[in-house]
């Protein structure tokens, strides 16, 4: 029985200046693909397929070559950038444990000064001294120097 043909139909003329579809009888033909060997690997034969494409357009390699040095480059570039990253890290690190170093090594040293202000009144007491007892100030302001003959003959 043959196959009804479907169409959409609406209320206007078909148009003229456009030719109708004729339903095409012909199928489609089958072709064997050339250089297809049964059995054969198939990364290989996609690899050749790939060379054999590339070798009747030279367009493509060109870009694949290209493409190809854009990927590597990235990746080196990338590891670059990554190695740097861990240099500067770890420099970063030593210079903050040096840091902490020297500020341990201050507040050491600020201690033991502290110390030493602290014993100092009775160290002095100690070698004999006494404490001033009232504060001595001297006004320069009028001061004029004198001559009294010492330094000369």
């Amino acid at each position: 029985m043959p196959a009804v043909q479907r169409s959409v139909r609406s209320g206007a003329a078909p148009d003229k200046r456009r030719p109708q579809a004729q339903p095409s009888s012909t199928r489609p033909e089958l072709h064997v693909v050339a250089g297809r060997r049964n059995g054969g690997d198939v990364v290989r034969d996609g690899a050749r397929r790939l060379l054999v494409w590339t070798r009747t357009r030279r367009a493509p390699l060109f870009h694949i070559v290209v493409a190809m040095c854009i990927l590597g480059g990235s990746l080196v570039v990338s590891l670059m950038l990554r190695t740097q990253m861990i240099e500067n890290s770890f420099e970063a690190t030593t210079t903050q444990q040096s840091i902490s170093r020297l500020n341990q090594d201050i507040q050491d040293d600020q201690s033991k000064l502290d110390e030493l202000q602290a014993s100092l009144p009775d160290r002095a007491e100690k070698m004999g001294m006494i404490p001033q007892k009232g504060s001595i100030s001297i006004d320069l302001q009028g001061y004029t120097a004198t001559n009294d003959g010492k330094g000369q003959q």
